[in-house]
């Protein structure tokens, strides 16, 4: 396909997600672990605008903390770019200005969302024309966050946490979500589980080589249920996180103490999402933390995934 852009621009919007449920099986053979997880996309966005150009290219900027984030081809958004042109056959390139808003090396997905809205933006100013079939197909190839950020909603994400299936979910829940000035290494947070797992092998059940995402959740979200959420709701990485940044421990704690639910952190961390009961709850809350110095902001979910803002 040749190098010419089917529009002069293009805005795409990504939601970073919560992990409501995220089961870690063993570590296997390959050094990996399989997952199962209840995401839920929450109303944090990353906003991608998309301009023809001859090479890749980007600049960011935000209301989060950037200074880690590359902006050369380990991006992923570049990366995403970069792969859709080689399977389409696309000869030009883009340049992309990016938004982020989602917490960097936080637990909720922002990378990965960058990477959705970057495909779904460069499909369309390309004009590529690519199903969402294919779209998910490259997402997989990027990591296992990227296909929930182009789907959205509410899903259940099993394997590698890239086989994905929407989950039932009514009404909207209410998030407070209290941002790290640091970040925890995804890697560092799973080799911390494995030796968790490994010290207290005598006193906690083994892992399954292939987990599965609890009932309760499901029944929970399927009623729109804050409360029962609250009481399902589970991360097999907290504890690593945990032991990682042990100052998230008392954070959990104040948020509750301030009316929340229930904490949990967010993914690898160090992103803490708290569960409000309603909106005034939220609204609460989020007072409360704020007024303490912590950089706290509001969320709902579930929202929509990567899509063209027209």
């Amino acid at each position: 396909m040749a190098g010419s852009p089917a529009r002069e621009s293009v805005h795409v919007r990504a939601p970073g997600k919560i992990n409501v449920l995220l089961r870690v099986g063993a570590l296997l053979d390959d050094g990996y672990h399989e997952v199962a997880s209840a995401y839920q996309a929450v109303s944090l966005y990353e906003d991608i605008h998309a301009f023809p150009a001859d090479d890749f290219s980007m600049t960011i900027t935000g209301s989060v903390d950037i200074s880690g984030v590359p902006t050369d081809g380990s991006n992923l958004a570049i990366r995403a770019a970069r792969l859709l042109a080689k399977h389409t056959k696309y000869r030009g390139g883009v340049r992309f200005e990016v938004e982020k808003h989602v917490p960097v090396a936080g637990g909720m997905g922002g990378g990965s969302a960058d990477a959705a809205a970057a495909l779904v933006a460069c499909d369309a100013l390309w004009g590529t024309h690519l199903s969402r079939d294919e779209l998910v197909m490259l997402a997989s190839e990027l990591g296992a966050d990227v296909p929930f950020a182009l789907m959205g909603g509410t899903a259940i994400g099993t394997g590698r946490g890239d086989r994905l299936s929407p989950a039932l979910a009514s009404g909207h829940f209410e998030w407070v979500i209290v941002l790290s000035d640091s970040g925890l290494s995804t890697p560092a947070v799973y080799a911390e589980l494995d030796a968790h797992r490994a010290r207290h092998v005598r006193d906690i059940a083994p892992a399954p080589e292939s987990p599965s995402v609890d009932t309760a959740v499901l029944t929970a979200l399927r009623q729109g249920d804050p409360v029962m959420l609250a009481e399902s709701m589970q991360n097999d990485l907290q504890a690593a996180a945990l032991h990682l940044d042990p100052t998230l421990v008392a954070l959990l704690e104040r948020g509750e103490e301030r009316g929340a639910l229930v904490g949990i952190v967010s993914g690898s961390g160090p992103t803490l999402a708290f569960l409000a009961e309603d909106a005034s709850s939220a609204a609460e809350l989020h007072r409360a933390l704020a007024s303490s110095g912590l950089n706290v902001v509001r969320a709902t979910g579930p929202v929509h995934g990567a899509r063209v803002v027209e």
